[in-house]
């Protein structure tokens, strides 16, 4: 049974002066992705989703080991790295899962401190604090394991600079020490790569504007296990829970439970399979990850549903198609609930339909998503385009014709 706390919020929110707990988190600083080909990966992530790729760290910066491509919409900062060497950590990790995940890294105020307090309260040191200098200013950063070969990367971005504004601070993050325009992190420079790409995203943005959440999947058994280290080692707060009467259909099943931080802002839940069936979509992402843990996919919001979920197919953005039989009951089920509450869904609804997007409802107000098919070979990886109304949940009245969609691409793979 779903299980949600009192907790909720919105996004963005200004950060407070510096707090005494070392382990207060801004916000998801940024996502790192390992990928065989980063070059090409950020041209399908500009292409098919409507990034910018900002600034590059490669060769012709004197970036030996590795190529990095430094990718944003709205709030959203992903960084692409691919290993240049066949030692590099980037070009092993891509040899045995894929593309994927690396890092899901926070914005703290005291990266040190951070890190001393998690490997204090049991975590495994990924980095030790580490200044990345150069003309312009210094960021510091400190890295946990977590999950798989997950790490969560601290970021304290202090600022400096000749222009005393903070050269590496991000833009539109707000912090207690200030904010700046400048660089991602010290090697990083500007580029005109993508460029005619770039200039025709920002006339027509496709309207993503921060991290939702981000899904782990681990093994049978180890999702309380790691709730446990979310909560210990970095003070997160159980924010909902899903067991299997909740996430289920005639063949799979699977067990969520979703952990909170940064006055909410940072949200991960954890999924585990559970007995069914046939195999579950997080027993298939593990068969193919190796049978490793990881980062399954990225909720990005959107304002605008429709609009978004729009731009996305004209880009050539896959998703899960949704059969039209939900649309039969998909009203019945929500606009009672809401109308109780004085609420109504203001998109129109034929137009919901035509683009296959998902709509549930709480006593909060009401959501719609969308989910992608894998962005790779491997079903390893996929995004979830959200606007939420109101609810901070998940989409429970959703988890049917999701999963039934997901079994139905699954049964295409023969994964079943």
């Amino acid at each position: 049974m779903a299980t949600i706390s009192s907790q909720s919020t919105t996004h963005p929110v200004a950060v407070s002066p510096k707090p005494t707990d070392p382990l207060t988190l801004i916000d998801v600083d940024h996502v790192r992705f390992y990928c065989g080909n980063a070059k090409q990966a950020a041209y399908f992530y500009c292409h098919c989703f409507g990034f910018t790729c900002e600034q590059v760290s490669d060769q012709t910066t004197g970036s030996r080991d590795a190529a990095h491509y430094y990718l944003t919409q709205g709030n959203i900062r992903f960084v692409l790295t691919s290993g240049l060497t066949k030692d590099h950590p980037a070009s092993r990790h891509v040899a045995l899962y894929g593309d994927g995940v690396k890092d899901v890294a926070f914005t703290v105020h005291d990266a040190a401190a951070a890190w001393k307090q998690a490997v204090k309260n049991g975590g495994t040191s990924a980095q030790d604090p580490t200044e990345h200098t150069d003309k312009d200013g210094t960021v510091i950063t400190a890295a946990i394991k977590t999950y798989g070969e997950v790490i969560h990367t601290f970021v304290q971005r202090p600022g400096g600079g000749a222009d005393g504004k903070g050269l590496y601070a991000l833009p539109n993050i707000k912090q207690a020490h200030g904010t700046g325009t400048g660089r991602f992190m010290p090697g990083f420079q500007q580029t005109k790569l993508f460029k005619n790409l770039n200039d025709h995203n920002a006339k027509h943005p496709a309207g993503l504007k921060y991290t939702d959440h981000l899904v782990g999947n681990v093994e049978l058994g180890k999702m309380n296990h790691w709730v446990k280290f979310y909560e210990d080692v970095l003070g997160f707060k159980m924010f909902m829970s899903f067991d299997d009467k909740d996430i289920a259909t005639d063949y799979s099943a699977l067990m969520s439970k979703v952990m909170a931080s940064g006055q909410g802002l940072i949200k991960m839940p954890i999924n585990e399979p559970a007995p069914g069936k046939k195999k579950s979509q997080v027993q298939e992402y593990l068969d193919w990850h190796n049978n490793t843990p990881g980062v399954q996919h990225l909720a990005l919001r959107t304002d605008d549903e429709l609009h978004s979920i729009a731009a996305l197919r004209s880009r050539g953005v896959d998703f899960l198609s949704i059969p039209d039989s939900y649309y039969e009951q998909c009203w019945k089920r929500i606009e009672p609930m809401l109308a109780a509450a004085g609420k109504s869904v203001k998109e129109d609804h034929q137009k919901v339909r035509e683009l296959g997007i998902l709509v549930d409802a709480d006593d909060e107000g009401y959501l719609l998503q969308l989910f992608t098919k894998p962005l790779q070979d491997r079903p390893t990886l996929f995004f979830e385009i959200i606007c939420r109304r109101g609810s901070q949940a998940f989409g429970k009245g959703n988890f049917k014709a999701l999963f039934e969609a997901l079994e139905l691409e699954q049964e295409k793979r023969g994964n079943l």
